[in-house]
């Protein structure tokens, strides 16, 4: 039986304005990359471990030649061991250094909750704050070339249960750079999701270093007839169907939540409080997960603002298919969200 050769779809380059005033524009891996190299220079208790760190393409460019620069005690490669490499990073924290431990992809992220959820969040409250855990965990989520059910998952929305952990979901290099930035100084542990659709994309950054501060999201474009709530490459797909929506005179304003623990709910309250209809778009599985925490905390404290039915726009509860014809059909796009827009703007409470 001859080969078929798939067609694997590939994502155009996607650029944002974003609130930086800096001409310089890079790529949302380069960004990551000069947050890393700018805080290991200007902290030397700053250090990167994980599988393939050192590798010649340095975890999609934004490791690469760190360890030549830093030495490979600041920079170096695992076993693959997650848990255990997960206890040795918080151990260190503990100890007063502050490391960045990659997990290339997310869905192995579950092998090592023992050590992040009962014990790297735990420590800070178990000793009555006289310890701090400054782990910084940056993963890589989602979708790319047929990976399939066990390399594929977005799995934020089950750590949103856990406390103590930060997470952060940044959509744009502006956001990457800074965020990365805020979770390296932040003396708590800290998830950093990274969708490998975005790493491509484009956007202002500036050149010196910045922060940007938890639990605050933006408006990405303002709008008066409904509001989008969306976050990591979702965020993309929001834009593009809120251009399309505008050729059906609806007015679509997008948020970028930017970090999902803290959650910014007053942004999401006083744009209701304008549009009266909510869509949430979000790169996991519907069933208890971002989508599903936003829409409660709404229904708890802005029903009243509510003119329609929230709608979530999610991957199916199902697992990730590998097929690319399967692909197409598993994982929301902007044509969801145009669709799913237009049905609201047409049903009835």
């Amino acid at each position: 039986m001859p080969w078929t050769t798939i067609q694997v779809e590939k994502q155009d380059n996607y650029f944002i304005k974003d609130e930086s005033d800096a001409s310089r524009v890079i790529s949302y891996k380069d960004a990551i990359y000069e947050a890393l190299d700018q805080s290991m220079s200007r902290d030397s208790r700053v250090f990167i471990m994980g599988e393939g760190v050192d590798d010649p393409g340095g975890i999609f460019g934004t490791t690469k030649g760190l360890h030549e620069k830093y030495g490979r005690n600041r920079v170096f490669d695992t076993p693959i061991a997650e848990n255990s490499l997960t206890g040795i990073a918080a151990g260190a924290a503990m100890a007063g250094l502050r490391p960045v431990l990659i997990h290339s992809r997310m869905d192995f992220l579950i092998i090592s909750l023992d050590q992040l959820v009962n014990h790297a969040c735990k420590w800070s409250y178990m000793f009555g704050g006289k310890v701090n855990v400054p782990l910084v965990v940056r993963t890589i989520s989602a979708r790319g070339w047929g990976s399939g059910a066990q390399h594929s998952q977005c799995i934020q929305g089950m750590l949103m249960n856990v406390p103590g952990l930060k997470i952060a979901v940044p959509a744009t290099p502006y956001d990457a750079k800074g965020l990365l930035v805020s979770s390296i100084i932040d003396n708590n542990p800290v998830l950093f999701v990274e969708h490998r659709w975005l790493y491509k994309n484009m956007g202002n950054v500036p050149e010196a270093l910045y922060s940007i501060p938890f639990g605050k999201g933006i408006v990405r474009r303002t709008g008066t007839d409904v509001t989008i709530v969306a976050l990591s490459y979702m965020v993309i797909e929001a834009l593009k169907a809120a251009e399309k929506l505008q050729a059906e005179n609806i007015s679509a304003e997008v948020i970028d939540l930017r970090t999902i623990k803290p959650l910014d709910e007053d942004i999401i309250f006083e744009s209701l409080a304008k549009t009266g209809k909510l869509l949430i778009a979000d790169t996991g599985s519907k069933t208890g997960g971002v989508a599903s925490e936003i829409s409660a905390l709404v229904a708890e404290k802005a029903l009243h603002l509510l003119k329609k039915p929230i709608v979530r726009v999610c991957c199916p509860d199902a697992p990730t298919p590998s097929s690319d014809i399967l692909e197409k059909v598993y994982y929301p796009d902007s044509e969801t969200i145009y669709t799913k827009v237009i049905e609201l703007s047409q049903r009835q409470f």
